[in-house]
């Protein structure tokens, strides 16, 4: 998460993802480092028990929407 907010301060698109036990913390993250508007995405919980099939099926799930987050500067 931290790495997104830095990457992004800098100008750099990032597309920070926790698992949804984590969405308070990283909210609160990011208004600790001045972005309270920072968007992250947020996947189910757990994921450290997952089988490599299941982590794929939820990567690919998510793509598009890590794609919106690296590209939302850009439009227009």
């Amino acid at each position: 998460m931290l790495d997104g907010i830095l990457f992004e301060k800098v100008g750099i698109p990032a597309a920070s993802i926790v698992t949804d036990v984590f969405e308070a913390t990283g909210h609160a993250m990011a208004q600790s480092w001045g972005v309270p508007e920072y968007k992250f995405l947020a996947l189910p919980h757990p994921i450290a028990n997952l089988g490599e099939a299941d982590l794929d099926a939820r990567a690919r799930a998510i793509a598009p929407e890590i794609v919106k987050l690296l590209l939302k500067g850009q439009e227009g």
